[in-house]
């Protein structure tokens, strides 16, 4: 015999869950108990939405889904800030919630919420386990949704007495559901392979999820062999080696105009993996919506993206693993036209992505970004959430090995502290680094706190010019000189990580940063290290004044 509790737990072992990320509640006791002798590592959080967060983060960087159990109401839609960056992230993540007990619902109980009515625009899938003998088939295929076509989240509400009530006849042995590969058709490769060959400026861009260490090394092999220029989606730099001869830039906010007139003057377009949304498209204007004018190669593995936005010429229904095998035995002619647009369009990113030296203030982020770039090992994973201040890293950090990058395509605030800390449980010898703006770090920086309790020594850096940044610009942009709900006051970032246990560090004069980091990585335990940076540094190239061309200094 066992509790419902009991088999949630089983279930997740049979599906090789090592670790899971919750605030815990009374709703889901009964699961809390089953974990004590399961060997199931469990990470205790300090809100919902760091957790979810961190589920995400575990999903996009080992491609299993990322385990978060929350209890109803409130902690449920607290979790809706990671659960819809994992949608629009395209995340396999699980979100267990405990709910009201089924002999109560309907009728408003305590923190009562219709989660299948409610969760539908932020999961693939919403269930609720009636049953404790259904268990197994209905977390199996948690799993089987999360992972399969397009990954993304998955929701499964849990009813307290459900999980409490005793199944008499469990089964023997629980045993996962198989995610099937999506091979690409032999025909659609061969009509590919032509249309390589007869193009003369080529451009392809990876995206999306379902790629793997080995898939990304097969592609940046064909690349060179093809003698085609890649480009990263939004936020995805992790998919392509920097440094690599045929890698043209990241496809994202700000991209580098050259490489954006290469992309809208190409002839043969070929989007992998990804689903080319507005972010990474400019707006929706590299390529025309829904007749793009260059022809264009969309391989996707959810069927229901190829011709969603975009009329793809060649349209491949496939994951990025098993199209970049089937890569290898393709064989494509070239030339030496070509072979010199790619060598060109590299160097146009390694003079893009070379940061300034110098910029408004004592502190220049330019020289940090290099000093980083010479000191973290190729292994090391960056994570952030969003604010101008990823700027410095999305542009400036030449990311080289595959599982290195966390961040949010979604956009959301507060992503890189948790990110961070899901990243050092996985990854736990490798350096973790996250990057977070004053007003980014204080949405969810009580995660530190999380990262003291399970003595993770994760860094993070916080670029602290005491204001929402991004909106301050847009603010000055299109209502100069009238500033309005974007000043903040903030703590003493150093003296507020002494204050958890942690490392603090404060940077006021670039010259102080390298000295500063390795203080805190040889400390040992979770750091900050706090960069006062002038509210003028808004961007690498242009001041506060410049963009609102009031002369004015604020």
């Amino acid at each position: 015999m066992k509790t419902g509790g009991q088999l949630i737990v089983d279930t997740l072992k049979a599906n090789g869950v090592e670790r899971l990320f919750c605030v815990p509640g009374e709703s889901y006791l009964a699961v809390l108990d089953a974990l004590v002798d399961s060997g199931v590592g469990v990470t205790v959080c300090r809100q919902e939405g760091g957790a979810a967060m961190m589920a995400d983060s575990w999903g996009r960087l080992t491609g299993k889904p990322g385990i978060c159990f929350v209890t109803r109401g409130p902690g449920a839609t607290n979790a809706t800030a990671g659960l819809h960056i994992a949608r629009q992230d395209s995340i396999p993540m699980i979100l267990f919630i405990g709910q009201v007990q089924r002999d109560a619902r309907e009728r408003e109980a305590f923190q009562e919420v219709e989660y299948r009515r409610a969760f539908t625009e932020f999961a693939k899938w919403v269930g609720e386990i009636d049953d404790p003998a259904r268990i197994p088939e209905f977390v199996n295929r948690a799993f089987s949704v999360a992972m399969s076509g397009r990954p993304g989240p998955v929701v499964l509400a849990l009813p307290e007495d459900v999980l409490r009530e005793v199944v008499a006849n469990p089964p023997a042995e629980i045993h996962p559901n198989p995610v099937p590969a999506i091979h690409p058709g032999a025909a659609e490769m061969k009509d590919f392979a032509n249309r390589l060959s007869n193009a003369e400026r080529p451009v392809m861009i990876l995206g999306g999820t379902r790629w793997t260490d080995q898939a990304v090394r097969q592609l940046e092999r064909f690349a060179e062999r093809a003698q085609i220029p890649v480009g990263c989606s939004f936020r995805r730099q992790m998919l392509f080696d920097h440094l690599h001869p045929c890698y043209a830039g990241d496809v994202g906010i700000g991209i580098n105009p050259a490489l954006a007139k290469e992309i809208r003057n190409s002839d043969l377009v070929i989007l992998a993996g990804g689903r080319f949304s507005e972010m990474p498209s400019s707006g929706y204007t590299l390529l025309d919506v829904p007749f793009p004018a260059q022809q264009l190669v969309h391989i996707h593995a959810d069927a229901g993206e190829l011709g969603r936005v975009y009329r793809p010429s060649l349209a491949i229904n496939a994951d990025p693993a098993s199209f970049a095998d089937a890569l290898s035995g393709l064989d494509v002619e070239t030339t030496p036209e070509r072979a010199e647009r790619t060598a060109q369009m590299h160097g146009q990113y390694l003079d893009w992505s070379t940061p300034p030296e110098t910029g408004p203030g004592a502190v220049h982020m330019g020289p940090i970004i290099d000093w980083l770039r010479d000191h973290l090992t190729e292994d090391a994973i960056l994570t952030n959430g969003a604010g101008n201040y990823a700027t410095w890293v999305h542009r400036y950090v030449r990311f080289r090995k595959f599982a290195t990058q966390a961040a949010p395509a979604s956009g959301s605030m507060g992503y890189g502290v948790p990110a961070a800390v899901a990243a050092k449980q996985a990854f736990p010898e490798r350096t973790v680094v996250a990057f977070a703006g004053d007003g980014c770090f204080m949405m969810h920086g009580q995660e530190f706190a999380t990262a003291i309790q399970h003595k993770l020594p994760i860094i993070v850096v916080v670029v602290n010019n005491s204001m929402y940044g991004t909106i301050r610009m847009h603010q000055e942009r299109d209502y100069p000189g009238r500033v309005s709900a974007t000043e903040l006051t903030n703590p003493d970032f150093a003296a507020l990580a002494r204050a958890y246990g942690g490392h603090g560090e404060t940077v006021e004069k670039t010259a102080d940063f390298a000295a500063a980091f390795e203080r805190a990585e040889a400390s040992g335990i979770p750091a900050i290290i706090e960069i006062k940076l002038d509210q003028q540094a808004i961007t690498p190239t242009r001041t506060l004044d410049q963009i609102s061309g009031t002369g004015v200094k604020k």
